[in-house]
């Protein structure tokens, strides 16, 4: 008998039988009580594998697979106790006819399913991240597992992400042309730059996240690599200074792990984990979600990517959906930067079509998605299994579209260049789109509870900031160093000093424990000092700390300014940037666009 066929009833079908718990949003098996177990295809587990002792989790659980839930106990009825044949289940009205022989029981009423927040990150770069979500996916544990290819992260990384801090992942998106029906795209002998890449920063609450698009024509230093071969030797990748950003994958037998460190050199920004795909991760992706909706301003004709679509929506996938994601010349002024607008459209679509759809509460569905996500995925050797993904998946869930902004790396043209084919940061904007994120700053307005919590602490946090402040000659600090570089309290001792007029103020060395966060603690008295310095450190209202004064060498109140890990240096403001130029261009995933 085949796998499907196992165990069931023949009107059921055994991934109907597999129900999204609405408390938990995960799938459970749901049987009505004289069926037997059910099976959903999979891979047989090893021989070799311990079998679960009688009673710890049944004999779902033996097998490798979650147990049927229990229903609660029956209330008291004038039935004997213990009388055999029993089987706890739903009661029935008085009089009313019993149902018959494998009909499932009556489902409980909807409810609204943590699991459909989960947003699923297909396309070139972005949607497989989630494949692990599914609850039915855990019967395929093994076998996705093997799916699975990872690589080294080289200590590029920041070695994994937590679920109690922010969240940083490098999406990066091959041009390397394997797979039947690619011969059309790409460079023919390429090994595969870096093509599409997206560094990706959700917010430690969760509330919103930031997807940030690095132009593969940007010019950059490439550091030096120090990457693992095969042999588990490590050999270091010479750096290259002024070159395009894609070289920073494959070129020079560059891994992943190098984009990795070019992205952190460019943006301030180190990844937690990095995830790659090729051009056939767009094809069965889109497919195994029944396609993404996508809207054309014109009808477009492009003889390179051979995408032909008329003026409208159209449902897309396979290969049209390659074609629309790698289309370029027919689009906005023809060149990378219009790609990169027309990706961000068609994943804000697919996002939608995902969160409006049934595809998470379908068992079948997500079991296709799951089997081509994880064939379609290289990830980092710190992201390298479903539970992994899993755990991924659920923090990426919490997100609302609604507050996913799409941007780019502000640009200019390479004024070096006569004929215009690469770029260069933008350094008006880009460094405040980069400090932005590394601050945890949303680009959107959000508007959780969560988030007017922290409004409420920010603006008490800015009070302190507001009232009199004393002249710098009257202001009394010591200096400590609680996590900045090596030498920072002296440098900034030297600056307040010799620029700022801050004379009575000393070096007090080490804090006794490492800071995040700058901290200026001081006396309610010393109010009016507090201010001036702050005004003069750039210090935002959240580090100001009324407390106690301490004394100083001379015996005198004193306040105590701590420098933290965000220190950047003697009169480099701390105060957190809260709104994105102007000239940036963004846009929120919720929103429907149509290429132009």
């Amino acid at each position: 008998m085949d796998a499907q066929g196992r165990g069931r009833a023949d009107n059921i079908d055994p991934a109907d039988q597999w129900v999204l718990n609405p408390d938990t949003g995960e799938y459970e098996l749901r049987l009505s009580p004289s069926a037997p177990q059910s099976s959903v295809p999979g891979p047989r587990r090893a021989a070799s594998r311990a079998q679960a002792p009688a009673g710890a989790g049944g004999q779902g659980a033996a097998r490798g697979r979650p147990a049927a839930p229990q229903r609660e106990p029956e209330p008291e009825s004038d039935s004997p106790e213990g009388a055999p044949g029993r089987v706890p289940g739903p009661r029935r009205r008085r009089g009313a006819p019993e149902e018959p022989p494998n009909r499932r029981g009556r489902r409980p009423a909807k409810k609204k399913s943590r699991a459909k927040k989960i947003l699923l990150w297909t396309g070139g770069t972005m949607a497989f991240v989630l494949v692990g979500t599914a609850g039915a996916a855990y019967l395929y544990l093994q076998h996705l597992n093997d799916n699975i290819t990872s690589v080294s992260d080289d200590g590029a990384s920041t070695g994994g992400f937590s679920t109690d801090k922010a969240i940083n992942i490098l999406l990066i998106g091959t041009d390397k042309r394997t797979g039947s029906g690619n011969k059309g795209y790409g460079d023919a002998n390429s090994v595969g730059h870096a093509d599409t890449t997206i560094l990706l920063h959700v917010s430690k609450d969760r509330t919103n996240a930031t997807a940030l698009s690095i132009p593969r024509d940007l010019i950059v230093d490439v550091p030096d690599c120090p990457t693992t071969q095969e042999d588990g030797s490590t050999k270091v990748i010479a750096g290259t200074e002024g070159v395009r950003f894609n070289t920073s994958l494959g070129q020079e037998e560059r891994t992943p792990s190098c984009t990795v460190r070019t992205v952190t050199e460019l943006t301030g920004i180190q990844a937690d984990n990095f995830m790659v795909a090729d051009f056939n991760a767009v094809k069965t992706l889109t497919s195994a979600v029944g396609g993404v909706e996508v809207c054309l301003a014109k009808d477009i004709d492009d003889p390179d990517s051979h995408l032909k679509l008329s003026k409208g929506t159209h449902t897309i996938e396979g290969e049209q959906a390659l074609a629309f994601v790698r289309t370029r010349h027919s689009v906005g002024f023809g060149g990378d930067l219009s790609r990169i607008e027309i990706q961000q459209q068609f994943l804000s679509a697919l996002m939608r079509k995902l969160k409006s759809n049934d595809t998470l509460t379908s068992p079948t569905k997500m079991l296709k998605l799951a089997e081509a996500g994880t064939k379609a995925l290289t990830v980092d050797s710190q992201l390298d299994s479903i539970g992994k993904l899993k755990d991924l998946g659920l923090e990426l869930g919490k997100l609302n579209i609604k507050n996913l902004t799409f941007t780019t790396v502000p640009v200019v043209d390479n004024p070096a260049e006569k004929v215009k084919a690469t770029v260069v940061l933008d350094e008006s904007t880009a460094p405040t789109v980069f400090q932005m994120m590394q601050d945890d700053v949303s680009f959107t307005e959000v508007k959780e509870k969560a988030e007017a919590s922290k409004d409420a602490a920010a603006a008490e946090a800015a009070k302190r900031l507001k009232g009199t402040k004393s002249a710098a000659s009257e202001i009394r600090v010591q200096v400590m160093n609680g996590g900045a570089p090596a030498g920072s309290a002296q440098e900034t001792l030297s600056w307040l000093q010799n620029d700022e007029g801050v004379t009575k103020s000393e070096n007090a060395g080490n804090a006794p424990a490492e800071l995040s966060r700058t901290t200026l603690e001081y006396d309610p008295d010393q109010a009016d000092q507090a201010r001036k310095l702050a005004d003069i450190m750039g210090l935002p209202g959240t580090a100001l700390k009324p407390g106690k004064s301490v004394e100083n060498s001379q015996g005198l109140p004193t306040m105590t300014l701590t420098l933290g890990k965000d220190f950047k240096g003697a009169g480099v403001s701390l105060t957190a940037t809260t709104k994105v130029p102007d000239t940036v261009q963004k846009s929120t995933a919720d929103k429907v666009q149509c290429a132009k």
